[in-house]
């Protein structure tokens, strides 16, 4: 028995590389898609490519920032084709940066998306699934920092961990109704997630950190679609946690039972992750500082 072949799946953030991986794989389960995503152009060319496969796909374009907005995309989804049985969370922004790098407006821009544009999407849709009383799964991307406290991503690690506490929380207000929530923790894959982020350094080193993210994220390869297979399991599964990646895995557990080693680990992974390459070359041929007699 497939529980997926026929459930009506909201996909929020369909356009990014998880949300694409997720929707070719819940298109391959049978379920009847609703993609939403703040990209037009590229909404348009999803919904083709899937269309053409002969999936039953409606698309809506909103942005998750504004409340207004995705409160009346929900109640046209809702009035049109009843409430969701499955509601992903794929949206999601990227940014790097301490304390004395971000603005308030990058703290409004990461937060209002990664936290509020989730709790937009769950408060649109979530009175309409309870009422429907027929059950459902929401599931949240959240991220290993989520959990893992790390330095130089101040901001996103805020919004992950708040959206890891939010997901934990609704499964248990959801319970009484049998709506699971899954917290998904992806780890390091490989979308275009680094293209698109802000990178908050005072250094002046910002395009070279980009591209030293990118080098690592592509040298790591580790797909979206191996994401979106997770994320179809946790559904069939009645999961409640899942960590996708061996490195989601690996630190969950070591934060949880061994918190020392695990900021030494994220220390060292920040510096990679963050100091540009020539900081790196200069760090280890420290000659130029060397005084001449």
């Amino acid at each position: 028995m497939n529980p997926i072949a026929g459930k009506r799946a909201v996909i929020v953030g369909a356009c990014g590389g998880i949300g694409r991986a997720v929707t070719s794989a819940l298109m391959e389960a049978g379920a009847r898609l609703v993609l939403c995503d703040v990209a037009k152009s590229e909404l348009e060319g999803l919904v083709a490519d899937c269309s053409g496969q002969g999936a039953e796909i409606t698309a809506c374009t909103v942005d998750i920032t504004d409340p207004h907005a995705v409160a009346h995309v929900a109640e046209e989804i809702i009035e049109s084709h009843g409430p969701p049985d499955i509601l992903v969370n794929c949206a999601g922004v990227y940014i790097s940066g301490g304390m004395a790098d971000l603005t308030l407006r990058d703290w409004d821009w990461v937060l209002s998306t990664n936290l509020f544009g989730v709790i937009h999407v769950c408060h649109a849709f979530v009175p309409a699934m309870i009422k429907h009383g027929e059950g459902g799964v929401i599931i949240n991307l959240v991220s290993m920092y989520g959990y893992w406290p790390s330095p130089n991503v101040i901001g996103y690690l805020t919004s992950k961990f708040a959206l890891f506490g939010f997901s934990e929380a609704l499964r248990e207000d959801l319970r009484p109704h049998n709506i699971n929530v899954v917290t998904l923790c992806p780890g390091m894959i490989n979308t275009g997630i680094v293209q698109n982020m802000r990178v908050c350094d005072q250094s002046g080193q910002e395009p070279e950190i980009r591209t030293t993210l990118q080098r690592i994220y592509a040298r790591r390869n580790y797909s979206p679609k191996r994401v979106a297979r997770a994320l179809v399991r946790a559904i069939n599964g009645n999961k409640k946690r899942v960590f996708v990646s061996p490195e989601a895995h690996i630190m969950y557990y070591m934060e949880r039972f061994c918190p020392a080693l695990s900021r030494i680990i994220a220390r060292r992974v920040a510096r990679r992750l963050f100091t540009s390459a020539s900081a790196h070359i200069n760090a280890s041929n420290p000659q130029e500082d060397v005084r001449r007699p």
